[in-house]
């Protein structure tokens, strides 16, 4: 295997009985990636985290960690760190107990323990809560314990399990960065799973998509977002409008598509797209932009305004064309204000729309 990756793992898979909970995977992570694993409930995303911890044994496949092979390592012997969603910090220990142990099991000297301990609750912020027990902390502040614990001993990998899962929508926020500093400053790994699709694009270096027990599509988060390859991928990472549409051209590198009433839409040429084939033309809600009655674009729909919400800094728009029953449309909140009832144009460049043939219903 390569010693250049940190994590390997090859055609592992994973059945219980008749259900197959994890299809042949592959994939590799480097030293100081962070790498998230992102899907819904039952896509694979924790049975393959359970199998890198040593937690589960896969059915067959190789699990690489360091250039050793791991596959039925117990999880000791793995130089892996995990977080969990209920912090498992001892209640009868005060935090510094809670983050040295794991040192104190390593056999390191007190001076090194306490000089460690000392150095992490710095780097989360809560030196002043070291004497304390657990249950004297906030849930969000037993979360840093949690992480401090676990990066105090500068494991290999830091696994971490849906970590914010149980805290409010401003505390996981203000983690999330938090975790991406403390990543950033100590150049740790760190395999994350979450099902939560802005905190893996906050967080991660690359977003593992799991969906139906395998991987639908590896990328940066830039990548999923704004090049999905599969209807699946564009519909899960934030919002989007499909198009049906037929390939009608393909000239250079990009695709010309007609829809159901003959208007023509472009979009950049994809390897899997073929003349005279259904497809889906991509456009996310921001991408669009309502045009002036003299303004060109090259790619333009008409359509009445049906709805407008207010959500803070940004509105949405709803509006029915011939083509689509409801294309959403984000913009600024204050910016070109659209009202319910409203003939309107829309436009969107060619590069900012997506082909898309794997059919089917998003």
């Amino acid at each position: 295997m390569n010693q250049h990756y940190k994590l390997q793992v090859k055609d592992v898979r994973k059945s219980y009985g008749a259900v197959t909970a994890l299809e042949n995977t592959s994939l590799e992570m480097r030293e100081g990636e962070f790498l998230t694993l992102l899907g819904p409930s039952g896509s694979g995303k924790s049975t393959l985290l359970m199998a890198i911890a040593g937690l589960n044994n896969p059915d067959n496949g190789e699990i690489w960690i360091d250039g050793k092979l791991a596959t039925y390592l117990p999880p000791f012997q793995r130089d892996i760190g995990m977080v969990f969603q209920n912090y498992a910090l001892f209640p009868h220990m005060t935090i510094m107990e809670n983050i040295a142990f794991p040192l104190r099991m390593r056999g390191e000297s007190k001076d090194s323990i306490n000089q460690k301990v000392k150095e992490v609750l710095e780097k989360v912020q809560l030196s002043h809560v070291a004497e304390r027990f657990p249950r004297e902390l906030s849930g969000g502040q037993q979360q840093r314990i949690a992480l401090a614990r676990c990066f105090v001993y500068k494991p290999s990998i830091i696994l971490m399990d849906e970590p914010l899962g149980a805290l409010d929508k401003k505390l996981r926020e203000a983690l999330q960065l938090e975790i991406k500093h403390l990543h950033e400053e100590l150049g740790i790994t760190v395999l994350y799973v979450t099902h939560d699709q802005e905190e893996a694009m906050v967080m991660s270096d690359r977003i593992c998509l799991m969906n139906n027990a395998r991987i639908e599509q590896i990328g940066t988060p830039d990548e999923l977002y704004h090049r999905p390859k599969t209807i699946f991928a564009a519909d899960f990472l934030g919002e989007s409008n499909f198009i049906d549409v037929r390939v009608k051209a393909l000239q250079d590198d990009t695709v010309t598509t007609e829809t159901s009433t003959g208007t023509l839409l472009h979009a950049p040429a994809s390897p899997s797209v073929a003349t005279g084939t259904s497809a889906k033309i991509m456009v996310r809600p921001e991408s669009i932009r309502v045009l002036a009655d003299t303004e060109t674009a090259h790619n333009i729909l008409t359509g009445e305004v049906t709805d407008v919400i207010v959500a803070g800094g940004v509105t949405k728009s709803f509006v029915r064309t011939a083509d689509h029953p409801m294309l959403k449309v984000s913009q600024l909140t204050g910016s070109n204000k659209l009202h319910k009832g409203q003939q309107v144009r829309l436009g969107w460049t060619t590069c900012s729309a997506v082909v898309l043939t794997n059919g089917g219903k998003p």
